[in-house]
């Protein structure tokens, strides 16, 4: 059985590719590349004929695990929930560890993401909170106090 040598990226689907991008720039992703993705090999992977759409790789500083934002030319965005909970089944949020929440979310909150929740702290170990990001992505993020 073959088994996974690594964790590469996660990839997300958004319409406004400048605003996600910008999003998590601010939150210290550097852009590793832009490129449009069209052709037979994205096609036969992705299973959409004559598609075509505009990807952004980002990586934390020092490297790490990508983040992919993609933006579809064609065809045509499909609606996902920007409200989502949760609850909601599929990916609900993408989490990341930051030195220090409350300024990560005094400079979101500027920006005008908020809060899902509250701020919460799970023993001295701990501080996190979801964000609402744009269109309406959950990023988790946490802060090691202990």
């Amino acid at each position: 059985m073959s088994q996974v040598k690594q964790f590469d990226h996660v990839g997300i689907t958004v319409a406004d590719l400048g605003k996600a991008t910008a999003f998590f720039v601010g939150l210290g992703f550097v852009v590793e590349g832009r490129m449009f993705m069209e052709g037979e090999f994205v096609d036969t992977v992705i299973g959409i004929p004559d598609s075509r759409s505009e990807i952004v790789m980002l990586r934390p500083p020092g490297g790490g695990t990508g983040l992919e934002l993609s933006s579809f030319v064609w065809p045509d965005h499909e609606s996902g929930s920007p409200t989502a909970m949760s609850t909601e089944l599929g990916l609900r949020n993408v989490a990341f560890e930051v030195d220090d929440l409350q300024t990560a979310l005094d400079r979101l909150a500027a920006d005008g993401y908020g809060l899902v929740g509250g701020v919460g702290q799970y023993e001295d170990q701990w501080r996190m909170a979801y964000v609402r990001g744009p269109e309406g992505i959950i990023v988790s993020l946490s802060q090691r106090i202990g």
